[in-house]
C-alpha cells in the first residue's frame, strides 16, 4: 500500500482565478501576498478556510483567495462570520474590512463580535478615506481632511481603531503595514494562533483619493526613526541605531522618550513590552509621530475562552439533564403572568 505523499502548499496555490482589480499601486495587493504567504506558510487547509467581507474596496478580498468565502453587506461582515463560526467551530474564519466599513456602519459589530470573543481573525484595512465611494472622509481620517464631503477640512477627531478594539475588551491587538511584509506576514501569523477573536489593524496606502496618508511614519526615510516594532519581553527602543526608548514619565501614567546615553540613562530605564498588560497597550495605541513613534506588532495578547467554547460547554450542560414537564410549567407561568378576560 503506498501512502498518498504530502502536497506542499505554495502561496499560488491561495490565489484564485479572478483577475484582482485594485487601482495600480493599491496597498491592497501588498496586504492581498501577505495573507496568502502567511496561509502558505502556516499550510492551512484551503476547504477549511473562509474570508468574510462587507462592502468598499477591501471587500473584494474573498474574491482573490482560493478558499470559500463570502461578500457580505455593509458592516455586518462581523455577524456573517460569528453565524459561520458557532454553526461550524472547525472553520478558520477571517473577516476582512475597512476602516468606514467596520468603524462606521459597521461599528456596533465590531463592538460586540470583539467583547464576545468570537474565534475569528479579523483584518480591518485602516486608509483613512472611503476609496471605494470616490474619497469621502471616514472615521479615522485626520482633522483638516479635505473630501467631497468636507470640502473646508473635517473639524472631527479620527477614531483609533485600535483604541476601539481594546476598549470593546479585545484579547488580541496588532498592528502592521502593507509595504512591510516580513513583518506583516509575522503579525498574520500570531493573529491566526490566538484563540478568540484576533484584531489587526493594518496601514494601508490608498494611492487615488488619499496618496501618503501614512508617510509620517511608513515611508523608508523616516521609518528607522518613526516606527517602535513591539516584541514581548524587549525593551520598547527604536530609531536607526536603536538609542530611543520609551518610559514612564516620574510619577504619571505616560509615556516618553528618552535616548539611552544622555542624561544618565541606560537601557534599564527603558520599559519593557508586556503584551499581557492591556493599559500599557492603551498607551501604545495612542503614540503619534512626529514626538513618539507609532507602535506596530502585537500590541496586547491575553487569551481566554472562546464565545463558542463558552457555548458549546453551556449547551452540552443543558442537555445533560432535561427540564422536567413540571420545570417547564414553573417557566412558562413563572414571573409576571395575568389573565385576560372577555
Amino acid at each position: 500500500m503506498t501512502a498518498t505523499p504530502t502536497v506542499q502548499l505554495s502561496p499560488k496555490d491561495f490565489a484564485s482565478d479572478q483577475e484582482v482589480r485594485w487601482c495600480p499601486g493599491c496597498g491592497d495587493y501588498a496586504i492581498l501576498r501577505a495573507m496568502q504567504k502567511t496561509l502558505a506558510d502556516l499550510q492551512v487547509r484551503p476547504d477549511e478556510t473562509v474570508f468574510v467581507s462587507g462592502i468598499g474596496c477591501a471587500a473584494r478580498f474573498p474574491y482573490y483567495m482560493a478558499t470559500y468565502g463570502f461578500h457580505t453587506i455593509h458592516g455586518r461582515a462581523p455577524a456573517f462570520a460569528t453565524g459561520l463560526k458557532l454553526a461550524n467551530p472547525d472553520l478558520d474564519v477571517w473577516v476582512i474590512t475597512g476602516d468606514g466599513d467596520g468603524l462606521s456602519i459597521g461599528g456596533n459589530h465590531m463592538l460586540h463580535v470583539l467583547r464576545r470573543n468570537v474565534d475569528l481573525q479579523i483584518v480591518l484595512f485602516n486608509n483613512e478615506i472611503y476609496g471605494l465611494t470616490k474619497g469621502q472622509y471616514s472615521p479615522t481620517s485626520k482633522r483638516g481632511t479635505r473630501s467631497p464631503s468636507t470640502p473646508q477640512g473635517s473639524i472631527e477627531l479620527p477614531v483609533s481603531p485600535c483604541a476601539v478594539a481594546l476598549g470593546a475588551s479585545a484579547r488580541f491587538v496588532a498592528r502592521g503595514i502593507d509595504t512591510q511584509q516580513p513583518h506583516l506576514v509575522e503579525v498574520l501569523k500570531r493573529a491566526y494562533a490566538h484563540h478568540g477573536a484576533s484584531f489587526v489593524e493594518i496601514f494601508q496606502n490608498c494611492v487615488v483619493f488619499n496618496d501618503g496618508a501614512h508617510a509620517s511614519f511608513a515611508d523608508k526615510a523616516v521609518a528607522g526613526e518613526r516606527q517602535l516594532a513591539v516584541e514581548h519581553g524587549r525593551p520598547l527602543l527604536f530609531g536607526k541605531d536603536r538609542s530611543r526608548g520609551l518610559r514612564l514619565k516620574p510619577g504619571r501614567l505616560e509615556l516618553e522618550v528618552v535616548t539611552v546615553g544622555e542624561s544618565g540613562v541606560t537601557e534599564d530605564d527603558v520599559l519593557v513590552h508586556d503584551e499581557t498588560n492591556r493599559a500599557l497597550a492603551t498607551l501604545l495605541v495612542e503614540l503619534q509621530p512626529p514626538e513618539f513613534p507609532v507602535a506596530v506588532g502585537v500590541l496586547y495578547c491575553d487569551p481566554v475562552t472562546s464565545y463558542e467554547e463558552d457555548l458549546s460547554g453551556q449547551m452540552k450542560d443543558a442537555g445533560a439533564r432535561p427540564a422536567t414537564e413540571a420545570e417547564l410549567e414553573e417557566m412558562l407561568r413563572g414571573g409576571r403572568t395575568w389573565t385576560v378576560d372577555g
